[in-house]
């Protein structure tokens, strides 16, 4: 049967079953094509909103996989996405028509303890690195959500509960493996093809389809303190003016996050606030447990709380507490700011379109982040925004498709009103689809995204990987 792909030029490209023959003589994954038992489970990704068809699905199991996809789509001219974890709100992990390079099958940790290294297949998720290198008391600097996928993470900027501590995700790389447009398989690092390296290092996917990482470890558990604590949704103003004073005056070691929402029907929360507005923060202190009692008291005092669920836990079971709420399948749509301060006026404005959430399920987080990252220049790598202090995230998400228009409107008024109070920066992995070219420039600032484009035109002059938040202006 002839497969019809969509090719660069945005014409269509017909594959006779000779052509698609020889290609997989040379593939070891699947092969999917619409209509094939496994091709709808494959395409469809994290955000329902995201409904695309690509016209093929190679599901990589390696990195000469990955060679042979690229080599195929060079010598049709094919237009390529590429799936990591398919967490990205905007679903640059599937194209319409094209050709989708999958590596979610690639999911092999290796970590050598001594050197404090982890070696990551570029389809694992967090909660593989986290499992593996917590076996040896060591963590990577990854995210918030234990099903994110490290590869979109990590060349987007990356952050999380030790953030504060050791800088962006992208900071603690020591090397890539990565497979070019040109169809060539290298190594990028600060020695070995270093302008590579620093543009994977926040610049998303314009540059190549990276195979595997190279983290630098840190000593973090295998337990630490943390959890969350909730208020009724009436103290809000309250525990924001708390939260301010306590994670402005926290160490490194502790991180938190504040999260105004409806209580979700949470067995952790009493059944007398389900439906209802709460305030919570997120604390997780990766020092010593007893130093962390200490600091968390002020916070604990604070009010009424209505349920306080912060303990002696594993590090990875701290890294999966956010994972509940953000199920597959439900529809998402998101707005961010970084933020130098979280002010009492941004405190009155967050907590004010809080409380006109059109879902249940939607929420506002301010994730505090200031810290090591602020300490490096910001050149050091694309991600940038090293004025930031905490990230606004306005995390629309809800059921059905009836409700889009409503969901959206809440979340573009919440962030207009609070652009004031930004840097003027974002982070480009919490950019939605219709994020276009003045969010993307925001996300590197006008001097990394000069260099950005020239280092596109160099690896990629014919914009091969253009399913992504483009540099080129």
């Amino acid at each position: 049967m002839t497969i019809s792909l969509t090719t660069l030029a945005g014409e269509r490209a017909e594959l006779s079953p000779e052509d698609l023959q020889a290609f997989k003589a040379g593939f070891r994954g699947p092969v999917l094509a619409p209509g094939d038992p496994a091709y709808d489970d494959t395409r469809q990704i994290w955000n329902a909103m995201i409904d695309r068809r690509p016209g093929l699905i190679v599901r990589c199991t390696g990195s000469v996989d990955v060679l042979q996809a690229m080599r195929f789509a060079r010598q049709h001219r094919l237009l390529l996405s590429v799936r990591g974890g398919g967490h990205h709100i905007a679903g640059l992990a599937v194209c319409d028509g094209g050709l989708m390079i999958d590596l979610s099958p690639m999911r092999g940790v290796w970590v050598d303890a001594a050197q404090r290294i982890a070696h990551a297949q570029a389809g694992c998720t967090l909660a593989d690195v986290d499992r593996e290198t917590q076996q040896h008391g060591l963590a990577a600097v990854l995210g918030f959500v234990s099903q994110t996928g490290i590869a979109g993470l990590t060349v987007g900027g990356g952050f999380g509960y030790l953030t504060r501590r050791h800088g962006w995700t992208c900071d603690n790389l020591v090397s890539m493996e990565v497979v070019t447009a040109d169809a060539q398989l290298v190594r990028a690092s600060a020695d070995e093809n270093a302008d590579l390296f620093w543009a994977l290092r926040g610049g998303s996917g314009n540059f190549g389809i990276v195979t595997s990482f190279e983290y630098r470890l840190h000593p973090v558990g295998p337990e630490i303190l943390g959890g969350a604590i909730a208020w009724h949704g009436d103290d809000t103003l309250q525990v924001l003016d708390a939260y301010r004073e306590f994670s402005a005056r926290a160490p490194r070691e502790l991180t938190s996050v504040a999260v105004l929402r409806t209580a979700p029907p949470a067995p952790w929360l009493p059944k007398a606030v389900h439906g209802q507005p709460i305030a919570a923060i997120f604390v997780c202190h990766t020092g010593a447990i007893d130093a962390g009692e200490a600091l968390l008291a002020p916070l604990r005092a604070l009010g009424q709380p209505v349920a306080d669920i912060v303990t002696r836990r594993p590090y990875t079971q701290m890294q999966a507490l956010l994972d509940a709420t953000q199920p597959k399948g439900r529809r998402y749509y998101w707005k961010s700011h970084y933020l130098p301060q979280v002010s009492r006026p941004l405190a009155e404005t967050v907590a004010a379109h809080a409380r006109r959430a059109v879902s249940p399920h939607s929420a506002i987080l301010l994730f505090q982040i200031g810290g090591a990252l602020n300490e490096l220049p910001l050149a050091h790598s694309p991600a940038g925004n090293r004025d930031a202090a905490y990230v606004l995230n306005i995390a629309g998400s809800w059921e059905k498709p009836q409700d889009d228009a409503a969901n959206m409107a809440w979340a573009r008024e919440c962030f207009e009103a609070t652009r004031a109070h930004s840097t003027g920066g974002t982070y480009v992995n919490f950019l939605t689809e219709d994020d276009g070219a003045e969010r993307v420039d925001a996300a590197y600032g006008a001097d990394n995204l000069a260099r950005l484009a020239a280092l596109k035109r160099r690896f990629d002059p014919d914009n091969v990987f253009r399913h992504t938040k483009s540099v080129l202006r």
